[in-house]
């Protein structure tokens, strides 16, 4: 049996449903927004966290009547049933979103408010309803180093908790003494080279010079997200074995379609959709040997709960860029925990 067909079945009930808006500051000097949606039913509720970047797309939303989502979902189904039904629902009917990746973002928003309520209904949890156990989850903590970057809040975040990996995204402007720096903390575990975003605020170029600087900087970090060409080819190339892909992956084909032989994934669900693309892409990779982690998209509200879950579930060891949401924050708070984390002992639906 799939992982999938051990939720397949689950019946849930949705009587109403609701929204809330969020609004924050980030570490990474912009204004994220999301929204929450709760299905209510049975005398409970599921939420699931639509992480879809653009703001004018939360704003529209916000325009939408309730009866808009009420009619289409309200009933008695199995999950399977809903997750079609959600296929055949208008996710953006005030207009076409900013970017073709929220529609993915918005559905998984659907698909994991509904799983939530599904177990929570079952009176269960998603490890117990797949039959696996939850483990502590071992972070990284993802930042960018301002403009002109600095190791100011590597240290900041070290001087937290000095064992804590680094996950950075690094830039042109980035030199070799600020890399020998990084080196020298003995941290950076993970590079976001970020050359699959387009159209974004963090969009990197391809620079050949800034991918030898890192990849030779950092022998042993994992490099997420290389772009190539003519001149970044051949030093990607000579690190094959510690690529990871990260906003290409939206399910098994694509993973099926990188450059080269995946050997570690990032895994953000909001980016596959569905959970039946995840849990496919999830048994891809135990079946080949690809290692794969969590990763965080600045989630204000139970989106941050739901990744650590899967990571508990799934990676708990590996180094998930999860870590709990004060992170983020434009001033680092003085309580925060370290790694790992452990889940709740009692929970239900996605809860961590």
């Amino acid at each position: 049996m799939s992982l999938y067909d051990r939720l397949a079945d689950l019946p849930l009930r949705v009587d109403a449903t609701d929204r809330v808006r969020h609004s924050r500051d980030t570490s990474s000097g912009f204004v994220r927004a999301t929204t929450t949606f709760s299905l209510h039913g049975d005398g409970t509720a599921g939420r699931g966290e639509d992480v879809t970047y653009d703001t004018a797309d939360h704003d529209a939303l916000a325009d939408v009547p309730d009866a808009h989502f009420d009619d289409a979902l309200a009933g008695e189904w199995t999950f399977d049933a809903f997750s079609a039904a959600l296929g055949d629902l208008d996710l953006f009917p005030t207009g076409a979103p900013e970017q073709p990746s929220a529609r993915h973002y918005r559905r998984w928003a659907l698909e994991s408010a509904g799983l939530d309520l599904a177990l929570r209904q079952a009176d269960t949890d998603l490890a117990s309803a797949l039959g696996r156990e939850r483990s502590p989850v071992r972070f990284v903590v993802s930042t960018r180093l301002g403009d002109p970057p600095t190791t100011d809040r590597v240290e900041a975040i070290l001087d937290r908790h000095p064992d804590l990996g680094l996950k950075l995204d690094p830039t042109s402007d980035w030199t070799d003494a600020l890399v020998d720096a990084l080196a020298e903390t003995g941290a950076v575990r993970l590079l976001d080279l970020k050359g699959h975003y387009v159209g974004t605020t963090v969009d990197q170029d391809a620079d050949p010079v800034l991918y030898e600087r890192v990849i030779e900087g950092f022998p042993d970090a994992v490099i997420e997200d290389p772009a190539l060409t003519d001149g970044t080819r051949p030093v990607v190339e000579a690190a094959r074995n510690r690529l990871s892909w990260d906003a290409p992956i939206t399910g098994v084909e694509s993973v099926r379609d990188r450059p080269y032989e995946a050997r570690w994934l990032n895994i953000k669900p909001s980016r596959f959709g569905t959970v039946d693309s995840l849990l496919d892409t999830l048994e891809y990779a135990a079946d080949n040997d690809v290692t794969c982690y969590g990763g965080g998209q600045f989630e204000l509200d139970v989106g941050r709960d739901q990744i650590q879950t899967l990571a508990a579930t799934f990676y708990p060891d590996a180094p998930n860029d999860v870590a709990p949401g004060g992170y983020n924050l434009p001033d680092l708070p003085v309580d925060l925990p370290g790694s790992p984390l452990s889940p709740d002992s009692d929970v239900r639906g996605l809860d961590f």
